[in-house]
């Protein structure tokens, strides 16, 4: 009797030691990498081009690099009980191809594709089919991105459908606590975002969505991606353990299961956003895979932008060598800030100077917006000031190398290096109407196109294989804003 005591009093401490054990080896001990394998069949391009990841660069079908930049829109977004928002008008389509955008990133809602078990909705498809036609009839890609905030609609946030809920759990009201944050701390979104990252069954659920999505759109070359799931946040999980351990496992699983469906476009997978910190990475190897964080720094995340880029150059670095350890090329699926607030175009124009630098795309947060982070507020006309400070030119596609990329606002001069590229090969640039006509400054190409204000583009043939293209607006832009 003695000796079983002696046992029981050393099971639960032995218990615990072995708990511990596990944890420090899920923390400490390297995952392996995760492999996936992925087998484009994709037909002919119908319009846009297809994209595709060859040399760690999206490319198109031609082999040059491709830049991607534009705007979210959240017109397929259901949030809480809401109805959607305004929808994406041929006004607004027309506007960002003409200051020389090409791509929009199309939230959509798992709760509007399946509003229940099991059956998936066609007119909500036609209506994001209908979204996707009208940017591709305006030279912009779509990036379809399944979209997810406080885990879903039954929760005031968006994502999963409302009948998907831990059962029991309350969903506790926090007085004197902001809307957004009473959904961040309740008890029933926490549960139920724990329960998605740790039992598969609701990640099959999910993927099943995410197939029914691929389906539709496995033949359109002119959706450029699938993002696969937004801002994935590690609360209640240790970060260490979410990431390597739930996160980049889910990631390998969905990318085979939506490939099964559609394995012809490209694959974002995001880090995660957790007050700043670093995505611990387990490198993931499937063809066509990009790598996507938000850069929020001195907007949404804290410290405050007081006008030092420091801060926003070390989270895009970051991102940047997570990309490269996972390994894939770098997009930024959400980049944005209030521009009501002091310094607000000093921010953007850092933030868009950092990517010229790292030749990077993005998409802004966000086109329409009732509040402060908007071009367009509902109904009413664009902001063209502020989006004369997001306009900038930039290379969209190069042959060969694109070596360097950087543009002088003061000046309204675009100055671009590409090696190695064949000769007679095109470049294409966006040139926004806001910046007015250009001419070239350079004898290592020709122009093909007219710049004819509003057209959003100019063409360029290259005659060297190495050039360095200059080009210049013919009237300097006016004082700067100071949003």
């Amino acid at each position: 009797m003695a000796a079983r005591q002696g046992a029981g009093r050393l099971a639960a401490p032995l218990c615990l030691l072995a708990a511990a054990l596990g944890v420090g080896a899920m923390v400490w001990l390297p995952a392996p990498a995760l492999a996936v394998a992925v087998r484009p069949n994709r037909p002919p391009a119908t319009g846009l081009p297809w994209l595709l990841v060859a040399h760690g660069r999206i490319v198109n079908e031609l082999g040059q690099t491709v830049i991607l930049r534009g705007f979210n829109d959240a017109a397929m977004l259901q949030t809480g009980s809401q109805a959607l928002p305004v929808p994406l008008s041929a006004r607004d389509a027309a506007l960002m191809e003409s200051q020389g955008f090409n791509v929009v990133r199309i939230p959509v809602s798992w709760s509007m594709l399946e509003p229940t078990p099991g059956h998936f909705s066609q007119a909500y498809l036609d209506q994001v089919r209908a979204m996707v036609a009208l940017c591709a009839s305006h030279g912009l890609y779509s990036v379809l991105d399944m979209h997810t905030e406080d885990f879903g609609v039954g929760f005031g946030g968006s994502g999963a459908p409302s009948w998907l809920s831990v059962p029991g759990i309350p969903n506790i009201h926090f007085p004197g606590l902001q809307a957004a944050w009473q959904r961040h701390l309740s008890p029933a979104v926490n549960a139920a975002l724990a329960y998605f990252w740790l039992y598969p069954n609701w990640q099959r659920l999910y993927w099943g969505a995410w197939q029914e999505l691929a389906r539709e759109f496995r033949t359109d070359s002119a959706v450029a991606a699938f993002d696969l799931y937004n801002e994935p946040h590690p609360i209640p999980i240790p970060p260490a353990i979410f990431a390597t351990r739930l996160l980049w496992p889910f990631y390998a699983a969905g990318i085979a299961a939506v490939a099964k469906t559609d394995p012809n476009h490209l694959m974002v997978v995001e880090g995660t956003l957790f007050g700043g910190l670093p995505t611990a990475i387990r490198p993931l190897h499937a063809k066509d895979l990009v790598y996507s964080t938000h850069l929020y720094s001195g907007s949404l995340l804290g410290p405050t932008f007081t006008g030092n880029p420091g801060p926003l150059a070390q989270e895009l670095a970051q991102g940047l060598q997570e990309a490269a350890q996972l390994p894939a090329p770098y997009w930024a699926g959400e980049v944005g800030i209030d521009h009501r607030v002091a310094l607000a175009a000093s921010w953007a124009r850092d933030e868009i100077l950092l990517s010229n630098r790292h030749l990077t795309g993005w998409a802004w947060w966000e086109w329409d917006d009732t509040g402060g982070w908007g071009v367009v507020n509902g109904h009413g006309s664009a902001d063209m000031k502020w989006l004369d400070v997001l306009s900038q030119p930039f290379v969209r596609a190069a042959p060969g190398q694109l070596l360097a990329m950087a543009y002088d606002v003061a000046r309204g001069r675009l100055t671009a290096s590409v090696a190695g590229a064949p000769i007679g090969s095109l470049l294409q640039v966006s040139w926004p109407a806001s910046v007015g006509r250009s001419r070239l400054l350079s004898s290592c190409v020709t122009r093909v196109t007219d710049t004819r204000p509003g057209s959003g583009l100019v063409t360029l043939r290259l005659l060297t294989p190495d050039c360095q293209i200059t080009l210049q607006a013919y009237a300097p832009p006016g004082p700067a804003t100071t949003h």
